[in-house]
């Protein structure tokens, strides 16, 4: 087993908080499963920059602004990822599947009907409690949740 492969990952949200995913290749590592897009860092490349490279190449958008939200390391048993998730607040243009792939926008309550890689489970613990913790805020301050 060689090194870590250092991934940068974004989470792209629609205004209604529907979040973009995309089905691996067949023939990936992982293939056939669902996962967030990005890809690998570069030598000398900043995360930041790799999630403006990766995302501009698969999906056609201009990242604006993103922040640092989960790291994660993950052993499989041909090898070890570490991902650097970023919550991408601000993009322009149309994502579509640059590279053939197909994309979904799944809330973060329907993320269980896909199967992602093992690597993507705390990502999606993590949204999913985040999008029960706006739903129990909303319904605490008696409005009725659209969520």
């Amino acid at each position: 087993m060689s090194g870590t492969v250092h991934v940068a990952v974004g989470i792209v949200a629609d205004p209604a908080g529907a979040l973009l995913i995309a089905r691996r290749p067949d023939h990936a590592h992982q293939g056939g499963r669902w996962e967030f897009p990005g890809g690998k860092v570069e030598a000398a490349e900043s995360v930041e920059a790799a999630l403006r490279r990766e995302l501009h190449e698969e999906l056609g958008i201009t990242v604006r602004a993103a922040e640092p939200w989960l790291q994660i390391r993950h052993a499989y048993p041909d090898k070890t990822v570490l991902l650097d998730v970023w919550r991408v607040t601000a993009w322009g243009g149309e994502p579509h599947g640059r590279e053939g792939q197909p994309l979904r926008w799944a809330s973060p309550a329907r993320l269980a009907d896909f199967a992602f890689p093992a690597a993507d489970e705390p990502i999606i613990e993590r949204l999913r409690w985040e999008h029960a913790q706006i739903a129990q805020q909303a319904n605490s301050k008696g409005m009725s949740s659209v969520l």
